[in-house]
């Protein structure tokens, strides 16, 4: 077994720091008085209430937020229906090419793909605005979701869903009763990860937004051209906050599902 020498520890020191000092500053100065980012001028919270007043920057997250969650959603649908073709389907007619269609926005430039939704929307004439977002981050997202379910689709017992077929259950409550709620955590994964993705996307909704829908990266870009302000401070501190809780909520269910299925096990070896 090796040694956690010196070194080691100093490059993991480095690395965190590189990640996480900038965070840490950044959650600080959004409390600070002055108006200038850059000095310390006491404690105070009157940054987060500028924030709550300032509607431009709370319809921006309204749409971000709303756009995020319908993305998602669909996302999560249709990718772990693509994961399960994948792996269930075997090999197929055109198995090649649906496989490479899912997977293609992984390798693909975003800049390209905005670029190609935004022609196919002025192609078909739909006017720009959250539906647009939607599709483009639905478009995007549903890959990696599609990645996640399929890795656990893969060590997936199907001898368990065929049990539940010859106890007298259809294919589709099969699925619902029984392999579902086995892959639920890598479908919450897959979700939280387009969710996350569809939040922090800045390249591909300044493609497809129109005057009407506004997302929160794009109005913090646009306000950062002109300086940083407290605000933006505050804004992202409280981004950092609902991205830990999520990805702790996240740990703990896909540990709590661990620790059930493996008491499950158990419990059916004893049985048996």
């Amino acid at each position: 077994m090796r040694r956690f020498s010196w070194f080691n520890a100093t490059s993991l020191t480095l690395g965190f720091a590189f990640l996480y000092v900038p965070m840490i500053i950044l959650v600080v100065y959004s409390f600070n008085e002055s108006k200038l980012v850059t000095v310390w001028a006491g404690f105070s919270t009157q940054w987060y209430g500028e924030l709550f007043r300032n509607e431009e920057f709370l319809n921006a997250a309204w749409v971000t937020i709303k756009v995020a969650v319908m993305s998602s959603t669909i996302a999560t649908v249709l990718g772990t229906m693509a994961a399960l073709v994948l792996v269930r389907a075997g090999r197929f007619s055109g198995r090649t090419l649906f496989s490479g269609m899912i997977y293609a926005p992984l390798v693909m430039p975003e800049v390209i793909t905005g670029l190609s939704l935004l022609l196919l929307f002025i192609g078909i004439g739909l006017d720009r605005g959250v539906l647009t977002i939607v599709l483009a981050h639905t478009t995007f997202s549903m890959c990696y979701v599609s990645v996640v379910v399929s890795s656990r689709l893969v060590t997936f017992d199907q001898s368990l869903e065929e049990a539940a077929l010859d106890l007298g259950c259809s294919p589709f409550e099969a699925f619902r009763l029984v392999t579902l709620p086995i892959i639920a955590p890598a479908v919450i994964s897959g979700w939280l990860l387009a969710f996350t993705l569809s939040l922090d996307d800045l390249v591909i909704a300044s493609f497809t937004t129109g005057p009407s829908a506004t997302t929160l990266p794009i109005k913090i870009f646009s306000a950062v051209r002109l300086g940083v302000s407290p605000e933006i401070n505050a804004l992202s501190t409280i981004m950092i906050a609902i991205v830990t809780v999520g990805v702790i909520t996240a740990s703990l269910i896909t540990k709590q599902a661990a620790v059930r299925q493996a008491r499950d096990e158990r419990m059916a070896e004893r049985t048996a």
